[in-house]
């Protein structure tokens, strides 16, 4: 259907508000009337179109011609001030407009009506686009031909795609019109929106808004914009100048932006006040007032409209658990009967509001209400919670969450909690565990306790005492499996439970921990559920009867992972996750299998509590303690997002301050905390390629990077690690990278040459190595050359049976064995391996706390002797600009880790290439 507009001057409303102009369409049926801005897409699509009406294609021309008009900068403010128009035309564009009316007049249209309708329409335009920028809308369509422009390709633009440069070239130009408004001269007022409101009115709901204006250099330079609009020249009361009108309605274009129920105020040839209804004025409350501030804008209340009704929430404990102490001991004050609520709690001026004054605020059907002879203004997000005020009930560890931050997060937004009196006890133990006087050592221990031991025994014991779980992150070595063995003792002996608690570990760990139990806890039962014969059945019988100290079960993670159903049957007192960043990934089959367990307390074991990023942390901390942190979401919205930018350091500080309490985290390099330790030697060996070496390296970083820049974003991901991993192995050793699998080793690769150096060395001295790669294909290659110089070493990874495992780690601790070969994954945790002085690190991991765990298998609690930590890096690569990443990363504090090598694939094209590029050494370096 072919819609034709109603011609003549009337059918276009140039004389309504420029926001409100309409273009009139009609057929013999009905009339649809569109905003210029829904226009504009319309009138520019039909420009193409052969079966268009006469008064259609005069529009469409018209619309045309404004927009080149505005692309061109060819308008200016109104003399209202209020509208922009069509500024000074040169003559080319005067005859553009004269020839477009001559050539679409029609019968019953002369040329000088349809002139008048392309100058309003004109004006429309201009009117409407500067308001809209950036403007979406489709790009003007040119004509074909030879004056026709060309895109890159040497084709037309096509009418549907958008200009890219037209946005940018009208945000210009629309700034430059501004400024020419303004004559170049700093702003000469500023507005604000005045609130009154008789008594009438407020009964009724509805306040005025009175437009006032103020000087920008003297805010006590006031006046109504009302007097300010009528009265002019030099004797006007007002005071200020001329140009003051047109700034103050510059102003007002900006408020209307922020807050659209000011555009009426563009309406009125005077704009003195508005009334606003109900919605508007809650409009206004729930998000005008803060978009009017950020705009420059502040709204006045009256003194008689009172604004001080604030809301907390008040947290406190609704149920509790009941009984004797020695239930209360078996369940905690969080345990499964603890029931903990919030309600809000509303207060003016301090004062609580009380049940009927709340009542009647939940029956408001304004946002003005009159609460104790007072007109009271309420928010309206507060007037929604107090009509559906409840007690609402939380899991204890969000309850203890507000405690401890002093917030409440609910629906989004932090509100101040009001805590109850049980809560703060909890508080201020919570605060205090890390300080009290130590418990008793239990009687059962064969271990002297160090202090700080001692110290994490009287911690953990508080925390589960209370129903809560704890995550102990000691450095690697400094006992955290003793301190576990005791707090297993201290519960059995003072609580009577005859608890039994389940430790799961990595497979290399079983025999650790059960040579430690029967070290530390003779007599105590430790039992493995791991292997084909696995059964729980003494377990069980043990659980229905009750009776004495239950002893440890050790299982692995895997093994957990499948039997999960029949470990949640048994009654744990206590469930310890050892080398807890294995659940780091809450979405993980293993990490879901661990949270189906139920026990009294867990212990979540691990010196890395954070490897790449704070949502690891989350995982092991929502395990141990769930509901603290909230879901993932609302975690990394809160917490992590703003922490890892470093936007907000008060917020670091407050995510400390709410996982301080189940956090203990000691070093070796604390003072008091291992002085017994000797010291410990780090050094970067700064090693050159070969010839061979060189050619591999430039060849394959050309070859990559050529790929790399021509792939789509997720095809760049994979090729950029691919990139990473073949450099680090071409440092590593040629053969490495080219997969040979009987190759020549010797002369190769320098690293083969310092080893042989080194461990000649400290075999010489009668000492022992502990060599770390993260790649088992080099491990095989070091192997192989180890064996052809006739070097008595082992090999431990992944593979490796558990049995295995306990019988190299044996073999090597008696000096049978002096150089221990492990890959960093299989090796890097769990082992004890005192009997090495010297670590090997043959290339480098993307992360130095890895690192350092796997030099903790021989720097830890035990090590009589000083321990080196040889590093090999190759200058100019890769390696050793991951070396220069490692020395930043360690210096950032352990709430904000780098994402490491998945970090490096977001980089650009000119950041990845200057990271891979090959550096040759100055002459200096010689």
């Amino acid at each position: 259907m072919s819609f034709v507009p109603v011609t003549g001057p009337a059918s276009f409303r140039a004389g309504e508000p420029p926001r409100e102009g309409l273009i009139e369409f009609s057929d013999e049926r009905r009339t649809v009337a569109l905003p210029i801005r829904g226009a504009l897409p319309v009138l520019t699509a039909a420009h193409s179109r052969d079966d268009l009406h006469p008064s259609v294609a005069l529009l469409s021309g018209a619309a045309l011609l404004g927009m080149r008009l505005v692309a061109a900068g060819k308008f200016g403010p109104a003399p209202s001030g209020l509208a922009w128009q069509v500024g000074a035309l040169e003559r080319d564009d005067e005859e553009r407009i004269i020839k477009l009316a001559a050539a679409r007049a029609h019968a019953g249209l002369d040329a000088a009506t349809a002139e008048g309708i392309v100058r309003a329409v004109l004006d429309a335009v201009v009117d409407a686009m500067p308001r809209a920028a950036p403007i979406a809308t489709r790009r003007p369509p040119i004509a074909s031909g030879a004056g026709a422009t060309r895109n890159a390709a040497g084709h037309a633009p096509s009418r549907h795609t958008v200009d890219p440069d037209f946005t940018r070239r009208l945000q210009e130009r629309v700034a430059r019109a501004r400024a020419r408004s303004s004559d170049d001269r700093p702003q000469l007022v500023t507005i604000a929106l005045r609130i009154e409101a008789d008594e009438d009115e407020l009964v009724a709901g509805a306040v005025r808004v009175v437009l006032q204006v103020h000087a920008a250099e003297n805010a006590a330079h006031v006046c109504d914009a009302a007097i300010l609009w009528s009265e002019s020249g030099h004797g006007a009361s007002h005071g200020f100048g001329d140009r003051a009108r047109t700034h103050a309605s510059i102003a007002l274009r900006v408020a209307a932006d922020a807050w659209p129920v000011l555009e009426r105020f563009l309406a009125l040839r005077v704009p003195d006040e508005l009334t606003l209804d109900t919605d508007e004025l809650v409009s206004l409350l729930d998000s005008g007032v803060a978009a009017l501030k950020e705009a420059g804008v502040d709204v006045l209340w009256p003194r008689h409209l009172d604004r001080d009704l604030t809301a907390k929430v008040e947290l406190t404990q609704v149920g509790r658990t009941t009984g004797t102490r020695e239930d209360a001991l078996q369940t905690g004050l969080f345990g499964p009967d603890a029931l903990f609520g919030f309600q809000w709690q509303l207060a003016l001026h301090g004062d609580s509001l009380t049940e009927d004054e709340m009542d009647q605020l939940a029956a408001a059907v304004s946002p003005i209400i009159k609460i104790r002879d007072n007109w009271t203004v309420v928010d309206p997000a507060m007037l929604k919670r107090a009509k559906r005020r409840m007690i609402r009930t939380v899991q204890p560890a969000a309850a203890l969450a507000a405690t401890l931050t002093n917030v409440v997060q609910i629906e989004d937004v932090q509100h101040e909690a009001v805590v109850g009196a049980s809560l703060l006890k909890v508080r201020d133990r919570l605060l205090a565990a890390g300080t009290r006087s130590p418990v008793d050592v239990p009687a059962g221990l064969a271990a002297t306790l160090r202090d700080y031991q001692r110290q994490g025994l009287t911690w953990l014991t508080e925390l589960t005492d209370l129903g809560l779980g704890a995550c102990l992150a000691d450095d690697m070595g400094l006992g955290k499996t003793v301190q576990v063995i005791a707090l297993h003792l201290h519960r059995a002996s003072t609580h009577q439970l005859g608890g039994l608690t389940l430790v799961v570990c990595p497979a290399s760990l079983l025999g650790n921990w059960e040579a430690e139990i029967r070290r530390f806890a003779p007599g105590v039962a430790v039992r493995r559920f791991h292997g084909s014969a696995r059964s729980l059945e003494d377990v069980k019988e043990h659980t229905a009867s009750a009776g004495g100290d239950g002893g440890f079960v050790l299982t692995t993670y895997a093994t957990m992972r499948r039997d999960a159903a029949a470990l949640a049957e048994v009654g744990w007192d206590l469930v310890v996750a050892d080398e807890a960043q294995h659940v780091k990934n809450a979405q993980s089959s293993t990490s879901r299998a661990l949270r189906t367990i139920p026990s009294r307390g867990r212990v979540a074991l691990t010196g890395t509590p954070v490897e790449n990023n704070l949502t690891e942390l989350w995982a092991i901390l929502d395990w141990a303690i769930p509901g603290l942190l909230g879901s993932r979401g609302a975690f990394r919205k809160v917490w992590a997002a703003p922490i890892e930018a470093g936007v907000d350091s008060g917020r670091t500080r407050q995510f400390a301050d709410l996982i301080g309490p189940f956090l203990l985290r000691r070093r070796k390099s604390d003072p008091g905390i291992a002085p017994e330790l000797p010291p410990k030697t780090e050094t970067d060996h700064l090693l050159g390629l070969t010839r061979e070496q060189v050619v591999l390296y430039e060849t394959y970083v050309r070859d990559c990077m050529r790929r790399i820049e021509e792939a789509d974003d997720e095809t760049r991901r994979g090729l950029v690690l691919k990139l990473l991993t073949g450099l680090k192995q071409i440092c590593n050793h040629p053969a490495h990278f080219l997969k040979q699998t009987n190759p020549k080793l010797t002369g190769r690769s320098e690293k083969l040459d310092l080893l042989d150096e080194l461990i000649g060395t400290v075999l010489a001295e009668d000492g022992a190595v502990l060599l770390f790669t993260q790649y088992v294909a080099m491990a095989r290659l070091l192997e192989q050359h180890l064996t052809k110089a006739g070097v008595t070493h082992q090999f431990l990874h992944g593979g490796t049976p558990v049995a295995e495992r306990e019988r190299m780690v044996a073999r090597f601790q008696d000096g049978a064995t002096p150089v221990f070969l492990l890959s960093l994954k299989a090796g890097g945790t769990g082992l004890n391996l005192t009997r090495a002085d010297h670590v090997i690190h043959v290339d480098r991991w993307w992360n130095p706390a890895v690192e350092d765990q796997a030099t903790d298998r021989a720097y830890r609690i035990g090590q009589t002797k000083p321990v080196q930590v040889h590093r090999f890096i190759t200058q100019g690569t890769i390696e050793e600009k991951i070396a220069e990443l490692l020395t930043r990363k360690k210096a950032l504090a352990d709430s904000v880790l780098a994402q490491g090598e998945t970090a490096l694939t977001e980089l650009s094209n000119d950041a990845l290439r200057d990271l891979v590029t090959l550096r040759k050494p100055s002459q200096d370096d010689d």
